[in-house]
């Protein structure tokens, strides 16, 4: 049962990140890729590129809350892993 507790409680914390993405509109952010489109713009204004993305995010912060949900799982893995690993060795070392 603990199991499935912890599992919901993930996904109840990935539903309260990505609803709010979905919802607000127009937030502005200026980050690295807006950057880099200006300066590709200056150098090669022809230049066209060669995809367009799937899901168009609501606002600019949304690739920025994105990004550190990314981070945040991918340190969450890393520390339950590490943990998992520490409580294997104590429980043979017992």
């Amino acid at each position: 049962m603990k199991r499935w507790t912890n599992w919901l409680l993930i996904l109840a914390a990935a539903v309260l990140a990505v609803v709010p993405l979905l919802v607000v509109k127009d937030s502005e952010f200026g980050g690295a890729d807006g950057a880099a489109e200006e300066a590709i713009m200056e150098v090669a204004p022809d230049y066209e590129p060669w995809f367009q993305p799937l899901l168009e995010p609501p606002g600019g912060e949304t690739e920025s809350l994105l990004f550190a949900l990314q981070a945040a799982l991918g340190a969450g893995v890393i520390g339950y892993a590490i943990g998992l690993y520490r409580g294997r060795l104590k429980n043979r070392q017992e």
